[in-house]
């Protein structure tokens, strides 16, 4: 059994997108799986988002941990295995939609108020994996591309896509892609 966190986006919520989909379905094969709405999502703030998510009792990040994060909660994912405590490693972070920089966006800039530590964040976790669309409207190609190099992370891009949000389709009220992505490589 998997602790999963599941982190959303932007203005997002646990209810938007394919979130509560997942979360069902990983508790249903016997998974713990937390989705927290983030604090102040509409304005995210990196420094806040780590110590909301170190701040809660019942759940544990260790080997049995995987991360599951969507646009800023990609980058959310990764500013928190930077700060998580010395010797703790996670399983894997499953990073969707991933961005290295604030897109341009005032709105973002809080999530890069430290840069990132590529040495302690892969001191943090033991495998990671970034799925892209070839068409993210928000996030150009360039930045999944840019932090797998970094991290030594897998990088699978699907065609058409754009940011794997309901915004693009009604489609990802669920995300069947993901959950194969996890249980062949995640979990592996």
């Amino acid at each position: 059994m998997a602790n999963f966190l599941i982190l959303h986006g932007t203005g997002g919520s646990p209810d938007s997108n394919w979130f509560m989909w997942l979360k069902g379905i990983l508790i249903g094969r016997g998974h713990r799986v937390w989705l927290p709405q983030l604090p102040d999502s509409a304005n995210p703030n990196a420094i806040a988002y780590t110590t909301f998510l170190l701040s809660n009792p019942d759940f544990k990040f260790d080997h049995e941990t995987v991360i599951i994060g969507h646009s800023s909660g990609a980058v959310a994912a990764l500013n928190l295995l930077q700060q998580l405590p010395s010797g703790t490693i996670i399983k894997t972070a499953v990073l969707v939609s991933a961005f290295k920089d604030d897109l341009g966006w005032d709105s973002l800039k809080n999530l890069f108020i430290e840069p990132f530590d590529f040495k302690s964040i892969k001191e943090h976790c033991a495998k990671f994996i970034y799925i892209h669309s070839d068409n993210d409207p928000h996030c150009p190609i360039e930045h999944p591309k840019f932090l797998v190099d970094k991290t030594g992370g897998q990088l699978i891009v699907y065609e058409g896509q754009g940011h794997f949000n309901t915004e693009q389709s009604p489609h990802y009220k669920q995300f069947p892609e993901l959950l194969d992505i996890i249980e062949s490589s995640a979990l592996a």
